[in-house]
């Protein structure tokens, strides 16, 4: 189904052509509602091609565009910015097609991909906290929305599974375990015998070298110390899966770093008989000398002492994802601190000949009142499970002001809804790249750019129905004439022109933002346009602009891993 802003392209194409102007400038939404919906700044672009005046090239447009089908007679406003106005015919005519498309006029891509998704990756024997939520709700947003224009795409959680850390894990687990700690909260009792460890071995060399030596037994495949790996990987898939469950969040595939570790050699051989790699001061690296940003910076694959590292996996993880995987496009969802690891990751890729699409994805930060990194009093990581239990229990709280005589497996639901969206809504609406300060008051209004208040807009949709005694509705044609139906509708067709837009730089906060301004539309045409004690045929046009809003908003919420409780 085409949008208003592809027409509206396609005939201001026709209408330069007519007029033999080449093609050009943009056609967007109006950026002020008050000059019309869609604007073209062609007449802008062509007269400073051609040295001519603006507003006299856009008369010769004007001229030969015919969109009388769709808009109002267009207008040249300011320096020669072409104006377009929806007339109210077109749009209900549009909404009335949308309320027949279960994919609300968003088009499927004609050019499929198939994309591996690396986001979340948390690390075995440490809790999940707060630092993990932005590259996990992110990623899952990307994802759903990908998926949704028809790509494949792999979600692949690359855990932290491997490594120097597992020699003081294993150490402690040897000589400090407590069984029926780690029986209650396995998680805490492994972060305490690695701090006592880590603290026992800064003081005591003997210490020290126990862990190198447990390390060593482990990579060399000694089964005791394999078999306690082993546990604390299964404790720690438990502990990340129940979080997951919460955050409705799903993985294709979870590939630890341990994984790749039969296909480290291979790496470094490759890598050096192709002669992207050197040995330099007794280590394997590759140089970028050609690279300004990074001629200074290499890379190193092999470590002096025989020992691979993070940018090892990562070739290796490279290979995995095209030869195995068959993907043609990678994004991998982190923090910016990574910026220049990934730069480089994805460099020697391209030099190894491999054409996928790269994306690294980066993100900001959380952070707390006093903005700075978000942490407890003790100076630690907020952990993401006290996080998302708080989050339900703020949010149950409100339920039960508002609602009281719910049920409490309805509260119970409800609370979970409310709260996890909550914590998404608060990092999707931002821009990725912004570091934002965390405010349960703020993150759980029922007033505000929140997803709580946009939840309750659909929680008004439904409970108009409820009243009606319908569950939906059934109509060929809407009958627009307020003012408040009128734009409520426009932006409702606007919602396949916003989601495209999201993947375009990895933006989610783009659609957020439309959902926001769509609930603000939908409670002004509420409070402005009675529903069900109007006559008809504005009472089943107005049902039906209702059900149109409720399932955008919770389409849209939707791609943003939010869901809608019917009741609050």
């Amino acid at each position: 189904m085409e949008t208003f802003q592809t027409l509206l392209a396609k005939k201001l194409a026709d209408a330069l052509t007519a007029a033999k102007l080449p093609n050009a400038g943009e056609l967007t939404p109006a950026s002020d509602a008050r000059f019309g919906d869609y604007q073209t700044n062609a007449a802008l672009v062509l007269a400073k091609q051609r040295g001519e005046n603006p507003r006299n090239v856009a008369e010769k447009i004007l001229g030969r565009v015919d969109v009388g089908d769709l808009c109002e007679p267009p207008t040249v406003a300011g320096v020669g910015f072409i104006n377009f106005t929806l007339r109210a015919e077109a749009v209900a005519k549009k909404a009335a097609e949308l309320l027949q498309d279960e994919r609300l006029g968003v088009t499927k891509t004609t050019s499929t991909r198939k994309i591996v998704i690396d986001f979340g990756s948390p690390n075995v024997a440490k809790p999940m906290h707060v630092g993990h939520v932005r590259s996990t709700v992110l990623g899952d947003a990307l994802a759903r929305i990908a998926q949704f224009f028809g790509h494949e795409v792999i979600r692949d959680n690359h855990i932290g599974d491997w490594g120097t850390q597992f020699g003081m894990v294993i150490y402690g687990w040897k000589n400090l375990l407590d069984r029926q700690s780690l029986q209650r909260d396995p998680i805490a009792e492994l972060v305490r015998i690695y701090k006592e460890t880590n603290e026992r071995s800064t003081k005591d060399p003997s210490v020290r070298e126990a862990c190198r030596q447990e390390l060593v037994k482990m990579q060399s495949g000694d089964a005791e110390n394999l078999s306690i790996w082993k546990q604390c990987v299964d404790l720690s898939m438990g502990d990340f899966e129940r979080a997951y469950k919460l955050l409705d969040i799903h993985y294709d595939i979870q590939r630890g770093e341990s994984f790749y570790n039969d296909r480290l050699p291979k790496v470094v051989e490759r890598l050096l008989k192709s002669g992207l790699a050197e040995i330099s001061e007794g280590a394997v690296c590759v140089f970028f000398r050609d690279i300004p940003e990074l001629a200074d910076k290499p890379c190193i694959i092999r470590k002096r002492d025989g020992g691979y590292n993070y940018a090892t996996t990562d070739v290796a993880t490279v290979d995995y994802r095209i030869n195995d995987l068959k993907a043609d496009t990678i994004w991998i969802v982190t923090g910016a601190p990574q910026i220049l690891h990934f730069k480089q990751i994805f460099e020697i890729a391209r030099r190894e000949g491999y054409k996928a699409d790269f994306r690294h994805i980066t993100h900001g930060s959380i952070l707390g009142e006093n903005r700075k990194l978000m942490k407890t009093r003790s100076g630690d990581n907020v952990p993401l499970r006290e996080l998302l239990d708080e989050a339900c229990a703020r949010a149950r709280k409100i339920v039960e002001e508002k609602n009281p005589d719910l049920s409490d497996t309805e509260k119970i639901d409800i609370a979970q809804k409310i709260g996890i969206g909550a914590v998404k809504y608060a990092d999707l609406s931002q821009y990725r790249m912004t570091d934002y300060v965390f405010s349960w008051d703020k993150m759980l209004s029922l007033q505000g750019n929140t997803a709580p208040y946009l939840q309750n807009a659909y929680v008004r949709i439904r409970s108009i129905f409820r009243k009606a005694g319908e569950t939906q509705t059934k109509i060929d044609q809407l009958v627009l004439a307020e003012a408040a139906e009128i734009n409520l509708a426009k932006l409702l067709c606007q919602f396949a022109e916003v989601v495209p837009q999201v993947l375009n730089d990895f933006r989610p906060n783009i659609l957020a933002n439309y959902l926001f301004e769509l609930a603000n539309s939908f409670h002004t045409f509420y409070e402005a346009c009675p529903v069900l004690k109007s006559e008809e045929p504005a009472r089943s046009s107005r049902l039906a602009l209702c059900d149109l809003a409720g399932r955008v908003l919770q389409r849209g919420l939707d791609l943003l891993g939010i869901k809608v409780p019917e009741k609050m």
